[in-house]
């Protein structure tokens, strides 16, 4: 992951190579596909889950409110019947509620607030009222946050979505 986001292509394909072998990691635009994939290959008692950035406030289309409480407790040990659960994939962790936990299988959702252009990598904060003002920098504080998302022992699902320009 760390080449991934350090953008060094040819490093980070080396690397995923090697890792996928014992741990899947794989990426897409579509959230219901990756909540398929984390349904499909998470077994028995295996805990998975959405973990995304507290700036991700552009993910609202996607049915994805940051700003909408999760209780952490609830989401990491309540069972498969509990709508407040990891589990649903309705409720969302940021790297705040995650930090020092792992879960099984991770959906990691990057938006706006993380992308990749034609010049290279770029970490973004979104404000404004409409979201719309792109402001560059803040690189080393969001950049930490994109990193300590990825907490999965056993595979990953990233989703890179942007209903921002």
């Amino acid at each position: 992951m760390k080449n991934l986001l350090d953008i060094e292509p040819v490093d980070a394909r080396e690397e995923l190579e090697k890792l996928n072998k014992r741990f899947p990691v794989v990426l897409t635009r579509n959230v219901e596909d990756a909540k398929r994939w984390l349904r499909e290959k998470a077994r028995g008692s295996e805990r998975f889950g959405m973990v995304v950035s507290s700036n991700a406030y552009r993910l609202k289309p996607h049915a994805i409110d940051v700003r909408v409480q999760t209780d952490p407790v609830k989401w990491f040990l309540e069972g498969k019947e509990d709508v407040r659960s990891s589990y649903f994939l309705e409720d969302v962790a940021t790297e705040f509620q995650v930090q020092g936990l792992e879960l099984d299988w991770a959906c990691v959702t990057w938006d706006a607030d993380f992308r990749y252009t034609n010049v290279g990598g770029m970490v973004i904060r979104l404000l404004g009222p409409n979201g719309n003002v792109v402001k560059r920098g803040a690189q080393t504080v969001l950049d930490k946050c994109h990193r300590v998302l990825p907490r999965a022992s056993k595979g990953m699902v990233v989703v890179t979505v942007s209903t921002a320009g």
